[in-house]
């Protein structure tokens, strides 16, 4: 989890802004029914969202009420859960021990779901196996020794179509291979011949076009910070060299509904 939020939680409590105490939401009027209520927990919300960001210094993309009497409160794809006084924030992970269910990894799941059909493919290396009839994304950086890692591991998946988004986030030798791949006459055998071979690519010409910005900006919006990050079509992501059969699990998924 990202804590930079946790950091300013505790620069405000060391200034002090945090001293005043916000009451807690009301309730709603005795015997006005479920109207009532429903009205009262909006306006709890709206007093919630009030505080949160007052105390935070962000607006909330959602607050909400968990059975276990916190509000889950979501900034970005970053989860927190605080009292309704938002005189507490937690910043970690809350399981129903009832179920060993991970709550705030369930949720977080959510956040990161990605629109599969949004991303632009034409700024992708691609490479088709078999009948190339799945589809898989990756994001890559030419220097992880983790990619190339999956790369090899990923000679076992057959009938694939990989899109990989060169992602050169390492430094900035990445980020001249990945111009060299993608300016290479061939970028699949050019990918290839790196991940697999340790060959380099040559160098490209000086005015080839490349889409390596257009790509680190989608992967700063989908929240991307590490590679390799795979994208299946179900829309769910998963980090690391992930194991071939959970590949093949997350591939068999049905694909996400628009």
């Amino acid at each position: 989890m990202n804590f930079r939020w946790v950091a300013a939680f505790a620069a405000l409590i060391a200034g002090g802004a945090a001293a005043q105490t916000a009451p807690p939401p009301a309730n709603a009027p005795a015997g006005k029914g479920a109207e009532a209520r429903t009205e009262a927990a909006r306006a709890d919300e709206t007093a919630l969202r009030a505080r949160v960001e007052a105390r935070m210094g962000a607006k909330p993309d959602s607050v909400t009420r968990m059975p276990f009497g916190l509000y889950e409160v979501v900034i970005g794809t970053e989860i927190f859960y605080v009292d309704a006084a938002v005189n507490y924030v937690i910043a970690g992970r809350v399981f129903d021990a009832r179920t060993r269910e991970d709550l705030t990894s369930k949720k977080r799941d959510e956040l990161l779901k990605v629109d599969f059909k949004s991303l632009p493919l034409e700024n992708a290396v691609k490479m088709v196996r078999g009948d190339g009839s799945r589809t898989l994304v990756t994001f890559e950086d030419p220097n992880c020794p983790y990619c190339k890692k999956l790369f090899k591991d990923l000679d076992g998946l057959k009938n694939v179509t990989i899109y990989t988004f060169l992602y050169p986030i390492l430094s900035q030798d990445s980020f001249e291979k990945s111009r060299a791949i993608w300016c290479a006459k061939d970028r699949a055998a050019a990918w290839a011949d790196l991940m697999g071979n340790g060959k380099a690519p040559p160098a490209p010409p000086a005015d080839c076009k490349h889409p390596l910005q257009q790509v680190l900006a989608l992967g700063q919006k989908l929240d991307i910070n590490g590679t390799p990050t795979l994208i299946f079509p179900s829309g769910k992501r998963a980090p690391g060299a992930v194991p071939l059969e959970r590949i093949e699990q997350m591939l068999a998924e049905p694909a996400a509904k628009k």
